[in-house]
């Protein structure tokens, strides 16, 4: 009954939150244009914020975990790999192809993360997430790029993703956080406690503008691929990835992270990629509409049977 509780008092905050901003959005408080403003301010600015305090409190020697870093890479890539030869075998149009290949290997681990993360085990072991973000996203920004060029018959631009992954907020957040750990530079109180203050909001504003992004347009005629995205993305691969993550050894904090990276629902960038690159994006949103919804239940019972089992 104890873990059930703790697995609930983690994941119930989330989903409360992103229902309420799917409230707000109902009372019209929320229009396309200024979900769009949001989340682009969002992503620009209280993320990196977020994620830079985190690693600038981290205790660099307690978290940094190279053979993590390398391990959780190594599964995403093994697993777009596979998904990349099994995904034109279900789906034959190459628009559907490139969303459904992205939605289903590319997680929500920058939203869902660090929450989870100090639900868990607490604020101090915030930063072994943060720094495996700062190697998950950008490789999830590559391979999706490769996905949806593949598959509309382009060639990719390494040198524009490369410029892309430079300019990424996050990746530019992640390495100054770990350019004060390594230098030993102390922020200026003001500075510091404003930087936390703002970083606060990230979180809850995030779940409230995925809340509100949700549209249930479509689910007929999407009902096939969005069905193989949510089964595929929150139960399928988690269940391959983390039995292969517990037999390497890792346990903890380590253990749950890893089941963030592939259990967690697809990112909300994928849509506005598969807008950007010829994709199928109404596709693309509405897996990250029912991954979201369905994440709920789902990572619920993967903490659920972890704790039970004593592996977190």
């Amino acid at each position: 009954m104890e873990n059930l509780i703790l697995s609930l008092n983690v994941v119930l905050p989330l989903f409360i939150t992103m229902s309420l901003g799917y409230f707000l959005k109902s009372l019209n408080m929320f229009d396309n244009n200024t979900l769009d403003t949001m989340n682009n301010i969002t992503f620009k600015s209280f993320l990196p914020m977020l994620l830079f305090y985190n690693i600038y409190k981290t205790d660099l020697q307690g978290v940094f975990n190279l053979k993590l870093m390398i391990f959780s890479a190594t599964c995403v890539i093994a697993l777009y790999l596979i998904l990349y030869l099994i995904v034109p075998l279900i789906e034959k149009d190459n628009k559907k192809r490139g969303a459904l290949l992205q939605g289903l290997f590319r997680s929500n681990f920058v939203i869902f993360g660090i929450p989870i993360t100090e639900s868990l085990f607490g604020s101090e072991k915030v930063g072994v997430a943060a720094l495996l973000i700062a190697v998950i996203v950008p490789l999830f920004n590559i391979l999706s790029v490769l996905a949806l060029e593949t598959f509309r018959g382009g060639k990719p631009d390494f040198r524009k993703i490369s410029i892309g992954i430079i300019k990424n907020p996050l990746i530019i957040a992640s390495c100054l956080g770990i350019l004060t750990l390594l230098l030993k530079i102390k922020i200026p109180t003001a500075i510091e406690k404003t930087i936390s203050d703002v970083s606060k909001i990230a979180t809850p504003l995030s779940l409230i503008l995925l809340g509100a992004s949700f549209k249930f347009d479509n689910i007929k005629k999407y009902l096939k691929q969005t069905t193989i995205a949510v089964v595929g993305k929150t139960i399928l691969t988690p269940c391959i990835i983390l039995p292969i993550c517990i037999m390497f050894g890792y346990r903890g904090v380590e253990l749950s992270t890893l089941m963030i990276i592939f259990a967690a629902p697809t990112a909300i960038s994928s849509f506005t990629m598969a807008q950007q690159m010829d994709s199928d994006s109404d596709l693309a949103g509405q897996i990250v509409v029912f991954t979201s919804a369905f994440c709920v239940v789902t990572v619920f019972m993967w903490i659920f049977v972890l704790k039970q089992s004593h592996l977190i």
